[in-house]
């Protein structure tokens, strides 16, 4: 049973989720020290902001809120950078919740004018690293969605940019921050994961929704999606093969 305190917190999860962390630095020559370090500037940027919605207590809140909210047991469909107008049509039909990686939200746009409305009642969270197209993502923060907006240590420029946009809109999102580090980081949790599409799915999981109410749109591995924001072609696939690790471990490897 998750206590009122716990509501705020995400679950224990895999520890391999951690481990291969390490793994995917090493390979691409990434420092831990610098993940950490964006991650610690990311909390106190949101902090120092002085948002009410965006304090360390309104930002657990959000979590339990989500948590409350995944607790129903339906469906929840994750928005990949390769999803598609009729992935989502489909979903829709079959009653999932929406939760969008980054750019992965744009699909929204492109759906018939009757569909489009009744897809941005579920849509739950945005889970961004700040590159899946500004506008883009601001249009969503301004219906009130939340965004886990997360922290690696190449993406300070982008998150800056993101909470800066936020910040100076009328109505800012509510927020939770994510980081990829293994160490623990008050204000900030780890769910696990390396693009934005697993780590959606490991935060959900963290947050109670069960596997097997989660459906994946968009994911290939095989193919940089439309939705990527701009990116290094080969670069990116090698990304998408440690995504596939990080899905293997979350949903077969149990």
């Amino acid at each position: 049973m998750v206590t009122e305190a716990d509501a705020g917190r995400l679950e224990f999860m895999d520890e391999r989720l951690f481990t291969i962390q390490g793994r995917f630095r090493d390979a691409f020559g990434w420092d831990e020290v610098d993940d950490r370090a964006s991650a610690v500037a990311l909390v106190k940027a949101v902090e120092d902001v002085r948002i009410a919605l965006w304090s360390r207590s309104m930002r657990e809140a959000t979590l339990a809120s989500l948590r409350g909210r995944l607790a129903r047991g339906q469906p929840t469909a994750v928005l990949g950078a390769a999803v598609e107008p009729v992935e989502v049509i489909s979903a829709l039909a079959a009653g999932c919740s929406l939760v969008a990686a980054d750019g992965g939200v744009g699909v929204l746009e492109e759906l018939p004018a009757s569909v489009a409305e009744v897809a941005r009642q579920p849509l739950l969270l945005v889970v961004s690293d700040g590159d899946g197209g500004l506008e883009r993502l601001l249009a969503v923060a301004d219906r009130g969605v939340p965004f886990a907006v997360h922290a690696h240590g190449d993406n300070e420029q982008e998150w800056r940019t993101l909470l800066t946009a936020f910040a100076d809109s009328a109505t800012p999102p509510p927020l939770i921050l994510t980081h990829q580090t293994p160490t623990t980081l008050r204000g900030a949790d780890n769910p696990g994961g390396f693009t934005d599409g697993d780590r959606a799915a490991c935060l959900l999981v963290a947050l109670g929704c069960a596997r097997e109410d989660i459906r994946l749109l968009g994911f290939q591995s095989d193919v940089v999606g439309r939705w990527s924001g701009d990116t290094d072609q080969q670069i990116k696939l090698r990304k998408l093969k440690w995504m596939d690790e990080v899905l293997d471990i979350l949903f077969k490897s149990r």
